[in-house]
């Protein structure tokens, strides 16, 4: 197919048009007509809905009094998609809305909102997603305008298997009605089904919606023209996967070895492996910094004991949900054996008549916390016998968790290929051994087998748009694959831009993941800086924030001079880097804490901070 043809002189910033030239390629006439239609919808609108994760446009028709403004913050894509779903039915019924990601809101027109309506995910232990940081911050602070005209409801995506469940959506609901704004539904919190709570939702909350804006709306006023915001194609998906090819699966950790590094739970086996994955045929396509999520197997090991543990017949065929399987294939493919979640325990205590359950369920308890983090499935049936039917299980545990992995490759260099980055979580605790479900049937992969795949976008962490930008990168273990992706983008496009990467591990010897690739990069000037920690080779541990403050002064004038920031990891890494982060620009800039924070959080609204933490 041929190149596409370079762009004229455009109203729009250069990196828009390098975008449109991206979208465009390989698409055949019939696709370009499309998109020219949709583009001419937008024009004729005058911007009234602004496309997801754009800025708001000039309003037109309908004033802040008389729309529907949908504000969403997502960190692996769930909440983007139900505040697409929310939009999509607004617009259905004919309500003038607009939708817009949280850190692409101006915060200044909030006094002037009349009905807002919140999508949010929480990450980790009650923390905002990324993208919604700066929103989050603006509205607990003292700039926070009071809002008595405001109508509102909030959408909460969360996990039930941490003790903060939606823990976000609720401080946002309770903020805003602080602010004197006024409810029109209560906070919903969805655990991992979102459309069991999630549809429900919507259907009053458009109800209302319409309702309040039929009554704000102005004698003869019309509907907005509207347009369906363009999105990618779903192809593949979580529900529908490509079956990928297993190419490699190798050893990155060098020789394995014991310590005590995973959470509290006793003795780990280190095990780091390489994937590499073809994608020939499936027509998938992604950016470095996109995820890869994959649907996997339970092992069967696990199976065997859940099992054993409630007494039930694996062969026996059971129903839910319109699907008939035998119990020991749900519970394979279709059900969570090893996160814990407060319904599971809630149903085991009640089938287990155990009081001690039952306490730890009683809210503020904090041996609830506790029993999530160094429990599995496994242990509380052992602990906690009860009697089971197959359909009742089925009922109490809640289906598979989605896995998603940091892409480690650019296709740009790898072609049709993606390759990831695994670590195999094995270890000892009460008495027998644990997996991490995912990871041990990656582990166990073999070339010419097949991985049910697809590509989750991830928007908000992708390279510089303007090549000749540098790069500083903060990825310990296996939170240097996308990094890696993005060194080889860099160099396959002839990006202008130095790349800084700082890693981390235990260990040199069987740690140092990439390392091979790494030399060689920075022999070939693909690499322009490598800082190293390795926390246990010597008797004081060093960390990746430990290495950024002690470059403080040079990653502090490489921002000033415009590189972008990217970290990926651990949650609890991500935070002690943003901390590290804080004292470095307070102490080179010569500012105090609140001055940091706001440095940190421009560079996080213009894009420049960017975080991919879990």
């Amino acid at each position: 197919m041929s190149a596409p043809a370079a762009l004229p002189a455009l109203p729009f910033p250069q990196e828009t048009a390098d975008a449109l030239v991206r979208l465009t390629q390989g698409l055949e006439p019939a696709g370009l007509w499309w998109l020219s239609g949709y583009a001419a919808g937008l024009a004729s609108r005058a911007g009234t809905v602004a496309a997801p994760g754009s800025a708001p446009r000039t309003e037109a028709a309908a004033g802040p009094g008389q729309r529907l403004t949908i504000l969403y913050g997502s960190q692996t894509g769930n909440a983007r998609r139900a505040a697409e779903v929310l939009f999509d039915q607004a617009q259905a019924a004919g309500l003038p809305a607009r939708l817009l990601r949280a850190d692409a809101y101006p915060t200044r027109e909030l006094a002037g909102e009349r009905l807002l309506y919140v999508v949010i995910s929480t990450q980790g232990e009650g923390d905002p997603p990324d993208d919604a940081i700066g929103f989050v911050e603006f509205l607990s602070g003292r700039r926070a305008p009071k809002l008595p005209e405001l109508k509102y409801a909030v959408l909460g995506l969360g996990d039930t298997s941490y003790a903060d469940f939606c823990g976000i959506a609720c401080r946002i609901d309770a903020r805003l009605a602080e602010l004197g704004a006024q409810r029109v539904a209560e906070v919903a919190k969805a655990d991992l089904d979102i459309e069991t709570v999630a549809g429900p939702w919507r259907e009053s909350a458009l109800a209302r919606a319409g309702e309040l804006l039929k009554a704000a709306a102005p004698a003869g006023a019309g509907h907005l023209a509207t347009v369906t915001p363009l999105r990618p194609a779903a192809n593949w998906s979580h529900e529908r996967p490509f079956p990928a090819e297993v190419l490699e699966n190798q050893s990155l950790s060098g020789r394995e070895f014991r310590g005590t590094g995973f959470r509290s739970y006793g003795e780990v086996t280190k095990d780091v492996r390489h994937l590499e994955l073809s994608l020939d045929g499936s027509g998938l396509a992604y950016e470095p910094g996109d995820a890869l999520g994959i649907r996997h197997r339970n092992p069967e090991p696990l199976v065997a004991q859940v099992l054993e543990a409630t007494r039930l017949d694996g062969d026996a065929v059971a129903t839910e949900g319109g699907d008939s399987l035998p119990l020991a294939e749900w519970l394979a493919t279709r059900r969570e054996l090893t996160r814990l979640s407060r319904p599971f325990l809630a149903a085991l205590a009640e089938r287990s008549g155990s009081a001690e359950l039952a306490r730890l369920l009683e809210p503020g308890n904090a041996g609830f916390a506790a029993l999530l983090a160094d429990h599995q499935l496994l242990d509380v049936l052992r602990r906690w016998p009860a009697d089971w039917t197959a359909e009742a299980l089925l009922a109490a545990l809640r289906p598979q968790v989605k896995r998603l992995y940091s892409i480690a490759s650019s296709r740009k260099r790898v072609g049709d290929e993606a390759h990831l980055t695994v670590d195999v979580v094995r270890y000892q605790a009460h008495g027998h051994a644990h997996v991490g479900a995912a990871s041990a049937f990656l582990a166990g992969l073999g070339e010419g087998d097949q991985l049910p795949v697809y590509v989750e976008p991830n928007e908000r962490f992708r390279v510089p748009a303007d090549a000749s930008r540098d790069i500083i990168m903060v990825g310990p273990g296996t939170g240097v694959a996308p990094f890696r992706g993005f060194v080889q983008e860099r160099a396959e496009t002839g990006a202008g831009g130095r790349n800084w990467l700082f890693f981390g591990a235990q260990h040199f010897n069987t740690g140092f993941l990439y390392q091979v690739e790494w030399q060689e990069a920075l022999r070939r000037g693909e690499l322009h800086r490598l800082d190293l920690a390795f926390s246990r080779d010597q008797a004081a541990k060093v960390y990746v924030q430990h290495r950024l403050r002690e470059r403080g002064r040079e990653v502090y004038d490489w921002l000033q001079s415009g590189a972008h920031l990217y970290v990926c990891g651990a949650i609890a890494m991500g935070k002690d880097v943003h901390a590290a982060l804080l004292e470095i620009v307070a102490t080179h800039s010569g500012g105090d804490a609140e001055a940091a924070a706001e440095y940190l959080s421009s560079l996080q609204s213009e894009g420049r901070y960017a975080r991919d933490v879990y």
